[in-house]
């Protein structure tokens, strides 16, 4: 058996374009790219430096040619929103920091953290001058943020209509007797309060039936504004199912979660391309869990779709999805959720993974497309790894491996031998301390 790994790491050696050089030789990548209207760029943990620097390089030299008019994150909308309202010189935010600050769930360091930092400032000073319609945007894909879309639905309505906006508080105030989204599912759950279903619905299709009234055909920036205010009352209608189902063992979530962010894509899409008179060309980040078409994982076998898939569904060859793997290093993660941020080390791939094949090529970083000889013979199941926020190394192979079948999963893979956890913008004395006697020299 160990003779067939060794020829088919050859295999993928010979397919493989090494990523050498400055900035990486992403041109056989970018090449592929140039008909694309969805560019998703996954990762294969929230805490790695290499995978937030790769999705940067290869989304500026997309934005430097003029092929890209947004980032869409996997991100809550109303956090995103104030950066984009700061890369493209609105809001009140002086520098990027701060422009990032309304990203306080944890975890923290998803998006707070020093890469994203000069990125966002990069974004600004590219738009600097740029007519509005040709600024590059950032969005949020997630829907997590209930109670701040329902304040930014509200802020926006006391602007354009006082008397929209006391109905809207009446309506959103059936959700405000909990404080806690967790606590408003769960009293629905037992029965305790009544669902807020009708009330969150109303108040979308009404802002939607008033976008005429409230947004000036000549204005962009307050079609802008009107968009980004539905957007809001669409997630606060997405979140309120997604809490008072959360606790539903009938219903998948995740299945909840992935079609919001991509109705969301959808949406933005459709609003973007309206505004250009031209199809639109989005760069989509989120984990790999949620880019690679469920329906080659062990997810579709149980039932769960993801972003990745519906839009591949969707678009079909006008998307790439592009997945992003490590053998070894450290990472940024928690050992329990809401915990603190930590440096952890990564324990090398198991055996029989895709990660561990990769690294018997003894190449340190390359691009890989799944395409010809070498799709065909990575077409079996294998193990792949997922860290999320957390990291539990203690149960490796239970908690962050699963079965894919790469070729069928991504349309490219992007493979880091040797990675450096995240630094967050706000450390915490457990990630400062973490693997502090051997990182880096000890990768």
């Amino acid at each position: 058996m160990q003779p067939f790994v060794e020829d088919l790491a050859g295999q993928i050696r010979q397919a493989a374009w090494p990523l050498d050089g400055p900035g990486g030789n992403y041109h056989p990548l970018l090449d592929s790219l140039v008909d694309k209207q969805f560019i998703l760029l996954g990762e294969a943990s929230h805490g790695t430096h290499e995978f937030y620097q790769a999705r940067i390089e290869i989304s500026k030299r997309l934005i430097l040619d003029r092929q890209i008019n947004a980032i869409a994150i996997e991100g809550d909308w109303p956090s995103a929103a104030r950066v984009n309202r700061f890369i493209r010189w609105q809001g009140h935010d002086s520098n990027a920091n701060d422009a990032l600050s309304d990203f306080r769930r944890f975890p923290l360091w998803m998006w707070r953290n020093t890469p994203m930092l000069g990125f966002i400032q990069w974004l600004r000073e590219y738009n600097r001058g740029l007519p509005e319609k040709q600024q590059v945007g950032f969005y949020g894909l997630d829907m997590y943020s209930l109670y701040e879309s329902v304040a930014a639905v509200l802020e926006y309505l006391d602007k354009v209509d006082p008397d929209a906006a006391t109905l809207a508080r009446e309506r959103y105030g059936c959700l405000n007797h909990t404080g806690s989204e967790r606590r408003y599912g769960y009293g629905v759950t037992l029965g305790q309060r009544p669902s807020c279903e009708d009330e969150v619905v109303q108040q979308l299709l009404n802002i939607r039936d008033r976008a005429l009234c409230y947004a000036k055909p000549d204005d962009q920036r307050s079609q802008d504004e009107q968009f980004e205010a539905e957007q809001n009352a669409r997630l606060v209608k997405s979140a309120e199912q997604y809490y008072r189902q959360m606790f539903n063992p009938r219903i998948s979530t995740w299945n909840l979660r992935d079609s919001h962010m991509f109705e969301t894509l959808q949406e933005l899409h459709r609003y973007l391309s309206g505004r250009l008179s031209q199809p639109a060309r989005i760069v989509i980040w989120a984990h790999n869990s949620h880019l690679g078409d469920a329906r080659a994982t062990e997810m579709g076998k149980r039932g769960e779709h993801n972003l990745g898939q519906l839009v591949r569904q969707s678009a079909g060859q006008r998307s790439h999805l592009i997945g992003l793997t490590t053998h070894q290093g450290t990472v940024t993660a928690a050992s329990e959720w809401d915990g603190p941020g930590e440096r952890k080390r990564v324990r090398p791939s198991l055996k029989g993974s895709i990660e561990n094949l990769f690294h018997q090529t003894g190449l340190d970083c390359f691009y890989l497309p799944m395409t010809g000889p070498v799709a065909e013979v990575l077409g079996e199941p294998r193990l792949q790894r997922a860290i999320g926020v957390l990291y539990l190394p203690e149960s490796e192979r239970a908690s962050h491996y699963f079965h894919c079948e790469l070729p069928d999963q991504f349309d490219a893979l992007l493979h880091f031998d040797q990675t450096q956890a995240i630094e967050p913008l706000d450390p915490e004395s457990e990630w400062v301390s973490g693997e502090q006697d051997t990182y880096p020299s000890g990768l």
